[in-house]
């Protein structure tokens, strides 16, 4: 991890800046599909000439460690997503084991603690709900919510330099999933603090899983210049489904196979944005180390995963 790219500390806790303003208030007239889309042509093209260039600029540009990913070569890579998505060796990252919880990614912590009812803080002066997050506007929101009021919640902010696949946290089995639509602001320091209800605004995939301790949301939010969203057992869920909610349901005696160990990856980002992890109350102690605004790797102790219990069935169904 670069510190050279890292966000202020703290920097979630600071008030709106001017400069804050003028980076975040153009983005409501930006097209930001429009945009993404033109990226996400960008970062496939397959001509040797451009794609090679594009990638060693980014090394150079965000010094990343090459040492640590599975395929070193540059040249080796099939276009520009193809090595921004890039798997690392097994020996790049620790798990710790299932009495703790592991980061789900690389990244920055922007904030993290207890729920305040159904409230989670997004940054100094900025609110959001749960059932805003998870819900949408869907008729089932409240009921999809209420496992997690009082519970506890982490936000990861993944830059472009940070290593984009997100690994599972815990031992968990895949409930269910659902993409809700949205725009696709920027999820950086700056505009966190000055746009209200950002995550409720952007686009985002959900996947709920059952695990010891009960329920745990795994949420996806996508940014401007996000490809996609897809995940190892869908595939792609952004930017193909569009602007209505979609939702899927996974029986265990039909996908027995979406039973994951901790550190088992199930999904990725096509460029940088945001995971944030909710789970019930008395689920999970956040670790004493643990400080907004430090960077974080994937399978990092996180927090202690206290007196595990078997989740009551349909616990947390779609």
């Amino acid at each position: 991890m670069n510190p050279s790219h890292s966000p202020p500390p703290n920097s979630s806790h600071r008030s709106a800046s001017f400069s804050d303003y003028v980076k975040a208030i153009p983005q409501y007239l930006y097209p930001h599909h429009i945009l993404s889309a033109l990226m996400r042509r960008m970062a496939r093209v397959r001509s040797p000439w451009i794609k090679e260039r594009q990638i060693r600029w980014f090394i150079r540009r965000y010094r990343v460690d090459m040492a640590e990913t599975l395929n070193p070569n540059p040249a080796s890579y099939a276009d520009f997503n193809d090595f921004f998505t890039r798997a690392l060796t097994p020996q790049a990252r620790a798990i710790p084991g299932n009495e703790y919880m592991a980061s789900p990614a690389d990244g920055w912590i922007s904030l993290f603690g207890t729920l305040d009812g159904e409230g989670i803080v997004q940054a100094k002066g900025h609110r959001y709900t749960v059932t805003e997050l998870l819900g949408g506007n869907t008729h089932d929101a409240e009921a999809f919510a209420a496992p997690f009021i009082d519970g506890q919640f982490i936000t990861i902010y993944l830059s472009p330099s940070d290593y984009h696949r997100v690994h599972m946290p815990v031992a968990a089995r895949l409930r269910g999933m659902r993409y809700i639509p949205g725009r696709l602001f920027s999820v950086n320091a700056a505009t966190t603090r000055v746009i209200p209800r950002l995550f409720m605004r952007n686009e985002r995939v959900i996947m709920v899983f059952d695990t010891a301790t009960g329920p745990l949301a795994l949420v996806m939010v996508g940014a401007i210049f996000v490809g996609g969203i897809e995940t190892v057992w869908a595939g792609p869920i952004t930017p193909s489904h569009g602007q209505s909610t979609s939702i899927w349901r996974y029986d265990e005696s039909r996908h027995p196979e979406l039973t994951f160990q901790q550190g088992q990856e199930i999904a990725r980002f096509n460029m940088g944005s945001t995971v944030i992890l909710l789970s019930p109350p008395g689920s999970v102690d956040w670790a004493p180390s643990l400080q907004a605004g430090a960077p974080l790797r994937m399978g990092a102790p996180i927090g202690v995963m206290p007196n595990p219990t078997r989740p009551e069935p349909g616990a947390t169904m779609l």
